[in-house]
């Protein structure tokens, strides 16, 4: 009958590193000429294009022109919004890129009593419905409700942005049911970075890895190409645009750690790769701040590297037991500080109730974890009066 990419999660914008966002998008690209060059029948796109429901303009232009390819090459292109390109006010960039005749969003339902009655996009003869993913996966209790305006005789795809209890695994997660579903032939997934299949529901994976366990476990982005008249309908298409060098080195001391990473970087070859240099460990002397990162990424820029990224969140320093009784367990924050202050005089005693304060500053909708972050010190430099 048909052949059609099913593509999810490609996050343009997510990596806040220059280098590690631009293969992001090459990875995009690759998969746009791939479904160009296949000359399929269409593309469906399961949520998460933008990384944010409002990218900056450059991601914008880009995207843009891979779009506009897909156009000219008369490929119908259809996307539904995930829990990263969702807004509560219902308005996303993805609204410009329809209104631009590159896509349609399959988003389409009536609400009938307790139930959201979801009303296909036809294609020649293919009957498409879609659900947006949203925030915290609140898209999960409309989806128990979901009833569809059936379309008799057509292959039925579904797309939605969600978990799936069969997918799930482990992780304390909501998750729908998929036998509350309705029945389709084929469920085009998105959400969950992960290469799944259970049955006919799909995770094609991300189509580049978005952050540095990812890397490790994917080590590149992938989406699927499916082919209803094949025996074997599903065929992974791999995104292979960097390798990733993968490197853990166990620390215990800190003053010596510099030279001990360098050497374990000398026995790999990293030329135009991707290194992860994770770090672990209980430091028995010295710091984090000991070890000279700076060093390391110049003789890792030297030996040539696409671009190294590297986790620290296993590097510990020995625990050091405050012997501070507190009286007033109520007000426990209010009472430590003050024993503390007692203890260690300080003009900067007094600040740290502001600074505390400011701590509780909330995330907004959309905003994207650098500009958070960027909000906090800016607060915390007026408390500092930087």
């Amino acid at each position: 009958m048909v052949r059609f990419a099913h593509i999810s999660d490609v996050h343009l914008g997510g990596w806040k590193q220059q280098p590690m966002q631009d293969l992001n998008f090459e990875s995009f690209k690759k998969a746009v000429d791939i479904c160009i060059n296949q000359r399929l029948d269409f593309i469906l796109i399961a949520g998460d294009l933008f990384d944010s429901a409002y990218p900056p303009i450059e991601i914008l232009k880009e995207t843009f022109a891979q779009f506009k390819k897909i156009k000219e090459a008369k490929i119908p292109c259809f996307i539904i919004a995930g829990s990263h390109d969702y807004s509560v006010s219902g308005k996303t960039f993805l609204d410009v890129l329809e209104k631009a005749g590159f896509c349609k969003n399959v988003e389409n339902f009536e609400e009938e009593g307790e139930n959201l009655i979801l009303n296909p996009v036809i294609h020649e003869g293919i009957a498409i419905y879609g659900y947006p993913g949203k925030k915290s996966g609140l898209e999960i209790q409309d989806l128990r409700k979901i009833k569809l305006n059936d379309a008799p005789g057509m292959f039925k795809i579904f797309m939605l942005h969600t978990t799936i209890d069969k997918a799930k695994g482990t992780l304390p997660i909501d998750a729908i049911e998929t036998d509350l579903l309705p029945k389709v032939d084929y469920y085009a997934l998105g959400h969950l970075h992960i290469d799944f299949q259970y049955e006919n529901f799909v995770y094609p994976g991300p189509v580049f890895p978005n952050n540095f366990q990812e890397l490790e476990d994917l080590q590149h982005g992938s989406f699927y190409i499916v082919d209803t008249e094949s025996t074997n309908s599903l065929q992974k298409i791999e995104l292979k645009i960097k390798e990733v060098v993968p490197i853990t080195i166990h620390v215990k001391n800190a003053l010596t750690a510099t030279e001990q990473i360098i050497s374990e970087i000398e026995k790999k070859e990293i030329e135009d790769k991707i290194v992860l240099l994770r770090i672990k460990g209980e430091l028995e002397n010295g710091k984090n701040s000991d070890i000279k990162f700076s060093r390391i990424e110049e003789y890792v820029k030297q030996k040539k590297a696409y671009f190294l990224l590297k986790n620290t969140h296993n590097l510990k320093t020995k625990e050091v037991e405050l012997e501070i009784e507190v009286k007033d367990v109520e007000n426990i924050e209010e009472e430590t500080i003050k024993i503390y202050s007692e203890k260690n005089p300080s003009d900067f005693n007094e600040l740290i109730p502001q600074l505390i304060d400011s701590l509780s500053i909330e995330k907004q909708e959309g905003e994207k974890t650098e500009s958070f972050t960027n909000r906090l010190i800016t607060e915390a430099k007026k408390i500092l009066k930087f």
